[in-house]
């Protein structure tokens, strides 16, 4: 009686310390919430009125219009290239045996432990050596080196889940490898390339520590364009634009869990 009774004040206190760790976490964004509908022209919290303006000037400003827009070219670029390359180079190491191989390996993963600010650092001061200009392409480019490692992360997943012995057998009736690859490796792995993009998708459209240093006026991503203005300005837009954030990541979650489940397309389903 007295162990099921610890077990059970183990348990409460568990979850009690689990809900306030979550209570911790989610202050600050209850408090840029609460702050976006103030009335006033500086941050202010908690707020002496209540105005949805600053919502307005958050979609007609038009720096962040054109930084959401500049970001969604760069993301839908970004993704897909990485997805295409990471699935090629994760098939090639996963199934396949050559030289150098674990050194290609960690070269791939290296963004997950490089600082990215000296990624993008190192970006700028190349094109400045060799004279190029600082358009989409190159920003496209250190997305996608920056997404590629969980792209590669998704798709082994995917791999390691996948039954090698179906490869095997349409190989033994006379498959090549391409097809293999693209009738039978491909279409099973799909859920692992639908999350290596959603991840790359949204590490993307967030990222800012590179962007910010080789992205011009011309081509700079929405968070980027933030930082521009919060530097200028303190007044509640960017408070009401992080509410918007929020609030759009949040229902394509939901709405990608209920219509396709994420366990199913970030394959982290349990197997049975």
């Amino acid at each position: 009686m007295t162990r099921s009774m610890n077990d059970k004040l183990m348990t409460l206190a568990g979850r009690l310390l689990v809900a306030a760790i979550l209570i911790f976490v989610l202050l600050p964004t209850i408090v840029v919430f609460i702050s976006s509908f103030s009335s006033t022209s500086v941050l202010f919290f908690p707020p002496k009125g209540w105005s949805l303006r600053w919502f307005e000037r958050a979609v007609s400003y038009d720096d962040f219009r054109h930084g959401f827009w500049s970001g969604l070219i760069v993301t839908a670029w970004a993704s897909s290239l990485a997805v295409i390359v990471g699935a090629a180079l994760a098939i090639a190491i996963e199934r396949y045996s050559f030289p150098c191989k674990q050194v290609l390996e960690g070269i791939l993963l290296s963004p997950l432990f490089i600082p990215h600010f000296t990624i993008g650092l190192g970006l700028l001061m190349l094109v400045s050596q060799l004279n190029l200009g600082r358009g989409y392409p190159l920003v496209i480019f250190c997305h996608v080196v920056l997404v590629l490692p969980f792209v590669l992360r998704s798709v082994y997943v995917s791999l390691k889940n996948l039954e090698q012995r179906i490869e095997l057998a349409a190989a033994s009736l006379g498959a090549s490898p391409l097809r293999v690859v693209m009738t039978i490796t491909v279409p099973l792995i799909l859920p692992g390339l639908f999350g290596g993009w959603l991840f790359a998708a949204i590490l993307s459209f967030n990222e800012f520590t590179a962007s910010l240093f080789i992205t011009t006026q011309a081509t700079q991503t929405l968070p980027v364009a933030m930082y521009n203005y919060v530097r200028e300005f303190a007044d509640p837009t960017l408070a009401a634009l992080s509410v918007i954030y929020i609030t759009v990541t949040a229902t394509m979650l939901i709405i990608a869990n209920k219509f396709l489940g994420l366990g199913k397309v970030l394959n982290v389903e349990a197997r049975h």
